[in-house]
């Protein structure tokens, strides 16, 4: 039995006529005959009642319709999901990313354009350290991830999504918190002890904060280590020393908490969004687009996939 036998039959048992049911299929009738009597006979059942002047359903032609109905219309949406994902309106998109990249408003903003626009796409958000972001695109875990800088194999590409300067964070009762309000420079914190993500985290800011301090003529001293930004910035409330972070995280009001910015020209970070460079998911394209093409008409379709 094929789907043509299914839409032959449908014909017929709207029509009741063999004649105007081949005029409307575009074919001639005593194939459309044929093609009944092979139904009937494939299924075992008596589909019609014909008499010379007239052609009417059979009770088990009746029950065949609603399920050969049901059969096609099942077909067509399947046929309609399969070019809903084609075009990235359906299915899975999983996305990693660090902890700082909800706190800048175009990846929020993208987020929820994305929703509005592809709403029978499932977002699948997964909090990870720039390393794991990286590691999880490699093992095709997530097709797009936000993350900060760091060395990437050659099977990755970044686009820059945007840059930030980096702030210290102190006790609102440290001395450098009184009359630095324009900022200071890195190198003010040389004897301080540091609160900051553990080497073995794999956040891209921890090789940043590395390299800022060697420049500034000192090795930062990590005192307290831990793996959540606004853990570190709770220590620091607490007095267990300072940190940095990027300027984002001053939307995080602590107590306790101050924030000055870095003087230092290096004393910026990026943010970064990485992907496979045999990327194929029209999904990851069409979120692609929003982040790096702005609020623009955005289909997979325009894509080119």
């Amino acid at each position: 039995m094929e789907l043509r036998h299914l839409r032959y039959f449908i014909a017929v048992a709207e029509e009741l006529h063999f004649g105007r049911a081949a005029l409307a299929l575009g074919i001639s009738q005593p194939p459309l005959s044929q093609q009944i009597q092979a139904l009937e006979q494939e299924i075992g059942a008596r589909l019609f009642d014909r008499t010379n002047r007239r052609v009417e359903l059979s009770e088990a032609g009746r029950l065949f319709l609603e399920e050969a109905r049901r059969v096609l219309a099942q077909v067509d949406k399947a046929a309609d999901v399969a070019r809903r994902a084609q075009l990235g309106e359906l299915g899975e998109l999983k996305i990693g990313f660090t902890s700082s990249a909800p706190f800048n408003s175009t990846i929020p903003q993208a987020i929820f354009t994305f929703r509005q626009r592809f709403p029978a796409v499932h977002l699948n958000l997964r909090e990870m350290s720039s390393t794991q972001v990286a590691d999880a695109l490699m093992d095709e875990v997530i097709e797009v991830g936000i993350m900060r800088p760091l060395p990437l194999p050659d099977s990755l590409v970044e686009i820059e999504l945007s840059r930030e300067p980096l702030v210290a964070v102190l006790s609102a009762k440290h001395p450098l918190a009184q009359g630095n309000e324009d900022g200071l420079f890195l190198a003010a914190l040389a004897q301080e002890p540091f609160v900051f993500f553990p080497r073995s985290y794999g956040s891209g800011l921890y090789a940043q904060l590395l390299n800022l301090a060697r420049d500034a003529g000192f090795n930062p001293h990590f005192a307290q280590e831990a793996g959540e930004a606004m853990t570190i910035i709770g220590l620091v409330a607490a007095g267990l020393g300072v940190s940095v972070l990027p300027a984002s995280y001053q939307r995080m009001r602590i107590d306790g908490v101050v924030y000055r910015p870095l003087l230092d020209p290096a004393a910026v970070s990026a943010v970064w969004l990485v992907q496979r460079k045999d990327q194929r998911s029209p999904m990851a394209a069409a979120f692609v687009a929003l982040l790096t093409d702005g609020d623009q008409g955005v289909t997979c379709a325009s894509q080119g996939c």
